[in-house]
């Protein structure tokens, strides 16, 4: 027969036992209040933004050298030095309407179809 002593640690263990650990919620659970307002007081989010995306820059904006655009419906790249880029379409011009021509004047998926025919650029 066990102890006064054995007996109570026996039940403090299976009671420590008994109780399930918090669980931390997943992705389909809903965030708590305090996260959100967490998120609504967050003063340095408000500074923050975002380095703008290549293909919305102009040529004279775009610190790389050499420019790549890819098709992701037939998955053919283009490269083009900025400088030429600069020749063909002048420094002002938009690297996404120049990377989608270059793409376009060598485009081998041609249907008929205006809203599927040509290329689907992607920017890298």
């Amino acid at each position: 027969m066990p102890s006064r002593k054995e007996m109570e640690k026996l039940a403090a263990n299976a009671a420590r036992r008994s109780t399930r650990p918090t669980c931390t919620p997943g992705p389909g659970d809903d965030m708590p209040p305090e996260y959100w307002q967490s998120v609504l007081n967050d003063a340095a989010a408000d500074r923050r933004q975002g380095a703008p995306l290549i293909r919305t820059l102009r040529l004279f904006e775009i610190p790389q050298h050499v420019l790549r655009v890819s098709c992701r419906r037939c998955s053919r790249t283009v490269e083009i030095q900025k400088a030429d880029a600069i020749r063909l379409a002048g420094a002002q011009a938009v690297w996404k309407d120049v990377g989608q021509r270059l793409l376009d004047d060598s485009c081998q998926q041609r249907t008929g179809r205006l809203e599927e025919d040509g290329c689907w650029a992607s920017f890298d």
